[in-house]
């Protein structure tokens, strides 16, 4: 059943000790303040150089676990956070991932050890977050292996199951406003501008009464098969994404060439 009216999810992404700390602090702020429940989507062993945005947080660790303990669900945000294969995903965004197309063994291997690390600094971490949505289906039954069975992607507007997964779908990358469904928001801090948070933080003032948690829509929901109807419905979703991409890389290149 779609749920009406909306219902929203805050996810907040590349989360690791040399995130943008301005911007996180801001974004940080905003969850606090309005009591929301997001997910963090923690990366356990950054070699990302475009991650090192500002000099390691000696707390960052601590922070982690504040939050989780005020509600926040930790998720697994791949290993290294590389890109060095080009295996089509199941959510074909970008051409470069750091899982799809990489065999089933070392899936797992990479998948066991971030879960150790995470482990380690203290957290529980309950959901898959693929960097640049990069998975395959070895990478589910990697994910299965190791216990983990809900990933956070897809297009639908309920949560759904495939490939002996729950997928909790999000969509968005901003603050949409929405008639019905489950939306979940994506938040990069090294990315997003200081105009983005601002409308973040109103979206939150006017409806954050309608934001939920994992764990609240695992409760609220019995995740099935997609409904043909519903099927359909992600695959248009998906491909209008596909197509927006398209035309913006098509529009940076021409303009490049201008340049």
């Amino acid at each position: 059943m779609i749920p009406r009216p909306a219902r929203y999810l805050l996810r907040i992404d590349d989360l690791c000790p040399t995130v943008c700390r301005e911007r996180w602090e801001r974004v940080a702020r905003l969850i606090e303040e309005s009591r929301i429940r997001p997910i963090l989507a923690v990366v356990p062993e950054n070699w990302d150089p475009e991650l090192r945005v500002s000099p390691e947080d000696a707390g960052f660790w601590n922070r982690m676990r504040t939050m989780e303990t005020a509600g926040a669900t930790i998720g697994l945000h791949g290993y290294l956070h590389l890109a060095g294969s080009r295996g089509r995903s199941l959510v074909p965004l970008h051409r470069n991932s750091e899982f799809a197309g990489v065999p089933l063994e070392q899936q797992r291997e990479w998948i066991g050890e971030g879960l150790r690390i995470l482990r380690g600094h203290g957290l529980d971490p309950k959901i898959w977050v693929a960097p640049r949505h990069g998975f395959d289906k070895n990478t589910l039954k990697a994910l299965r292996a190791e216990g983990i069975s809900i990933l956070s992607d897809g297009f639908a507007r309920i949560p759904f199951v495939r490939g002996g997964v729950t997928w909790i779908p999000q969509q968005l990358w901003a603050p949409v406003e929405k008639r019905e469904g489950l939306w979940t928001i994506c938040v990069h801090p090294n990315t997003v501008s200081h105009r983005q948070i601002e409308k973040l933080a109103v979206f939150l003032g006017s409806h954050s009464g309608q934001f939920t948690s994992v764990d609240a829509v695992l409760a609220g929901f019995s995740p099935a098969r997609l409904n043909p109807a519903e099927w359909f419905r992600e695959k248009l979703a998906l491909g209008r994404m596909r197509f927006s991409r398209f035309k913006a890389r098509h529009w940076r290149r021409r303009s490049a060439s201008r340049g």
